[in-house]
């Protein structure tokens, strides 16, 4: 039997990967029960960094869902879940400064944050067809003629091309995550929206969240990995 060790890495992988978004939960269902000295919610909070840095014009918005917080760079807009919006817990405030952190990157032309979203629309575009390329291609290769086999290459060539974007945008945002959450600490001391014994905490909230980025990255790129490995083997 073939052995293919490719997949030793994408088990540690997707269990590191599984950990982490487990631990995002966990941390930020911890510190949601517990309330923040100010007892200022997040919608409040991020207010309170936007209008701090001169973003008045940026709205703050619920959101349906968990942990479905972002900001929008099309529209200007900060969305925030219901967990974040309402409560004035410790996790609530942090995780509304680090959005909060991605709309001054935006308004300071943070050249990462400018280069994600650009190719979001491409990257939608190409982690659709990844798969589908990449195994028609496979298909293709394995039908026995000639022709296909040559179509199929190039088929399968795309597909790799196509996912190497995907993994690209995923490492690209690593450091967008970092920032925002350097960010939003800076503006936690500068405006003091925690305590000094509540940092501890804040800062546990994003460590959390951005080793689900992490992971999500390791994931991409041994999967990556796997792909060149079939492609060199074919």
């Amino acid at each position: 039997m073939y052995y293919d060790w490719s997949y030793i890495l994408l088990i540690i992988a997707l269990v590191v990967s599984m950990l982490s978004s487990a631990k995002v939960n966990s941390t930020f269902s911890k510190y949601s029960q517990v309330q923040n000295s100010r007892g200022m919610t997040g919608a409040q909070a991020a207010r309170l960094v936007l209008d701090a840095n001169g973003l008045q014009d940026v709205a703050i918005r619920p959101a349906q869902g968990t942990l479905t917080d972002n900001y929008n760079p099309k529209d200007r807009t900060l969305n925030l879940s219901q967990a974040v919006y309402n409560t004035p817990s410790v996790s609530a405030v942090s995780v509304a400064r680090h959005e909060a952190g991605h709309a001054i990157q935006h308004a300071y032309g943070y050249a990462p944050l400018n280069i994600r979203t650009a190719i979001v629309p491409v990257v939608s575009f190409a982690s659709r067809l990844t798969w589908i390329l990449v195994l028609g291609g496979i298909f293709m290769m394995s039908a026995g003629t000639q022709e296909l086999g040559i179509i199929g290459s190039t088929v399968f060539d795309i597909g790799v091309l196509a996912f190497a974007l995907v993994v690209v945008f995923q490492l690209i945002t690593l450091p967008v995550e970092f920032d925002a959450s350097n960010r939003a600490l800076e503006q936690m001391e500068t405006l003091q929206i925690l305590g000094r014994d509540e940092s501890p905490s804040a800062k546990k909230v994003l460590n959390a969240a951005a080793m689900t980025y992490i992971a999500g990255a390791a994931v991409s790129v041994v999967n990556l990995l796997r792909i060149l490995s079939m492609r060199g083997r074919r």
